[in-house]
């Protein structure tokens, strides 16, 4: 007898009463619509779907596999009916045509990420470490954000654990391969291939300058810039007892002069500086602010003074250079934040660093080392904790960016004077750390 025409919601409203049946304990009555819904639509996707699934939960799996199969053919773009198709043909113990079922999900939807997730245990299952790892990232790249679903976070849980485990292997894999060269060129700088090893090896994570105001493209990305571009420092590192001194004294006769560095308007959001908001946790004694001399912080500090006005700073009208001591109280942490701008770099020279301090740019992490000077390229992810039970002091200022030209700063200068010219006078520079 030919099947009588029936529509969605007939076949929809059958399959709720199913569902309401087996919710009830009453398996005759979901048996029974079960059968009425398959003689109604005998080849509807949906429902050979549902009759093939149900017999693969009672273990027929004989039963199963032409039902779920002729839901897959009648509906080939839905990864899902493909998916449990690879289900029945797993239990079945039919791997080949898993596998099929699977690469018909993918062809279907290739950012479906449960049949992605088949597919690396596929893998993971014939010794595959690799092809399970690649397939497993897959996976984490299209699970989306957020899936609270227990199975799918033990998933990915597991999906992190074979990632890792692949990486320790490469990592022993990699190592004899590379130790001669290593060797022949171990009086060469390496740190910027031994950071590309810790990254392909899953030890370092990948930043990139994210700054918050302007970006100056194709620039290197470098965390730290190498100390030969600022040769000048050399006399502030020398100069260090003379400047910590100094910044000492200040702390010490004029504290009411440190003020917040974080200083949120009354109405802005704070973000994460919640806690440093208005707070002499982190304070500034500011010498030179948004290249305006400060003269009387300048006198109390006249070799810090001498010093600045002497180095070639960055200079962009009522932005740059800006320069102070920089007080992180104990137990305090400065949360990870970027600059504004790529276009200049921020020098730190350590004046007080008791233990327990902690300095971290991009992926980067370096020890401070008092009187000895970094230059940072802020707009990298950064922070800062000071662990200890004394102050940190810190010298900060800016500088151009070692890798633009004397033509390209001098356009920045005009570029940031004409917009801070059309922003009514409004100061965008700001920098800490």
């Amino acid at each position: 007898m030919a099947a009588i025409p029936v529509s969605e919601q007939e076949i929809r409203s059958l399959v709720d009463a199913i569902d309401r049946a087996d919710q009830a304990g009453d398996a005759a009555g979901a048996e029974r619509a079960l059968a009425r819904v398959r003689q109604l639509a005998p080849d509807h996707a949906g429902v050979l779907n549902l009759a093939g699934m149900r017999a693969l939960r009672r273990g027929d799996v004989r039963g199963a596999i032409p039902l779920l199969e002729r839901a897959a053919e009648r509906e080939p773009q839905m990864p899902m009916l493909w998916l449990n198709l690879a289900f029945a043909r797993r239990d079945s113990g039919d791997s080949a045509g898993e596998r099929a079922a699977i690469e018909r999900a993918l062809a279907a939807d290739p950012r479906f990420y449960p049949a992605l997730l088949h597919k690396a245990r596929l893998f993971e299952l014939e010794g595959n470490l690799p092809q399970a790892a690649a397939m497993y990232y897959a996976f984490l790249v299209c699970v989306p954000q957020g899936e609270q679903a227990a199975a799918v976070k033990s998933a990915i849980e597991h999906a992190r654990e074979i990632m890792r485990k692949n990486d320790r292997a490469l990592e022993a894999f990699l190592t004899p391969r590379l130790a001669d060269l290593r060797a022949r060129y171990s009086a060469e700088k390496l740190e910027r291939f031994e950071a590309c090893v810790e990254t392909v090896l899953g030890k370092r994570a990948a930043y990139s300058p994210q700054p918050t105001f302007l970006l100056y493209p194709r620039l290197p990305a470098v965390e730290f810039a190498d100390r030969e571009f600022y040769p000048w420092l050399d006399a502030f590192d020398a100069a260090t007892d003379a400047i910590r001194a100094e910044a000492l004294a200040a702390l010490s006769q004029a504290a009411d002069d440190f003020v917040p560095y974080i200083s949120k308007a009354a109405g802005m959001p704070v973000d994460q500086w919640g806690e440093l908001n208005n707070s002499k946790r982190w304070s500034t004694l500011f010498l030179i602010k948004n290249g305006k001399r400060i003269e009387s912080a300048l006198a109390r500090a006249p070799r810090t003074a001498a010093l600045l006005e002497a180095a070639p700073l960055c200079k962009i009208p009522a932005h740059a250079p800006t320069a102070f001591f920089s007080v992180l109280a104990p137990r305090t942490t400065i949360p990870a934040h970027t600059g504004v701008t790529n276009a200049r770099m921020i020098v730190h020279l350590p004046l007080v660093v008791p233990p327990g301090c902690m300095y971290r740019v991009g992926a980067e992490r370096r020890p401070w080392k008092e009187g000895r000077a970094w230059v940072f390229d802020d707009t990298f992810e950064h922070e800062a904790i000071n662990d200890s039970d004394a102050p940190r002091v810190v010298l900060i200022f800016d500088v151009w960016n070692c890798y633009l030209s004397a033509p390209e700063r001098e356009l920045v200068s005009a570029l940031l004077a004409g917009i801070q010219e059309y922003s009514a006078g409004e100061t965008l520079f700001r920098q800490g750390g």
